[in-house]
């Protein structure tokens, strides 16, 4: 469960992401047309805010960007920063693509694994918890009972449309244009709910 603060972001999100896209083989010249959906992930510390965004791009292709957001700069990880943002109401954040964050990680495969679902959110309106609606809701096909943390992620790597990320002796295959070929292994899905479109947007594959 998370909180949503009525906030401006400057640069916002959308700003970052378009700054940050054309450094990146996958994006293929692409530009942000509009966002589609987005799912969020718990940290179990509490300490790193963990999202997904899915955006539709000129051509038509919906590219899925995770990210984090931190109070501090995560040490190690400065090739993984897609940059700097004032919240108006936690402050100066460091936004990270989440493929190379230890956390992103961690709360990515115990989705996949015990079968969990994205995060709850809501915002705090008079004292009161307003529920806010998914606009994507994801699932994991494991059903372990607990899954471990990841404290490192050792590699990164671009396939095409597909990131491969080796993180705490597993290896994540993330699509990051929907619709790309993942292989077999544990899966995590994800249906847009206004369209009801479901995609394989990441899989555990055997390292």
């Amino acid at each position: 469960m998370g909180i949503v603060h009525r906030a401006t972001l400057t640069p916002s999100k959308q700003e970052l992401v378009e700054a940050w896209l054309p450094s990146r083989g996958w994006a293929a010249g692409r530009t942000i047309a509009e966002k589609v959906a987005e799912y969020r992930l718990d940290d179990p510390a509490g300490e790193v805010g963990v999202e997904t965004i899915l955006w539709r791009t000129d051509d038509g292709a919906v590219i899925q960007t995770p990210l984090t957001y931190r109070a501090e700069p995560l040490a190690g990880a400065e090739a993984h920063l897609v940059g700097t943002t004032d919240h108006s109401v936690l402050g100066e954040r460091w936004v990270y693509d989440g493929c190379g964050d230890p956390v992103w990680a961690t709360t990515l495969v115990a989705a996949i694994r015990t079968g969990g679902s994205q995060s709850q959110m809501f915002l705090e309106q008079d004292g009161q918890r307003v529920d806010i609606p998914a606009r994507m809701e994801v699932r994991g096909s494991g059903s372990a009972a607990a899954s471990e943390s990841v404290d490192r992620v050792e590699a990164v790597g671009d396939d095409g449309d597909v990131t491969t990320v080796s993180a705490g002796g597993t290896v994540i295959a993330l699509a990051r244009v929907v619709g790309a070929p993942l292989g077999e292994g544990e899966q995590l899905t994800g249906t847009v709910v206004e369209s009801g479109e479901s995609s394989v947007l990441a899989v555990l594959r055997t390292p």
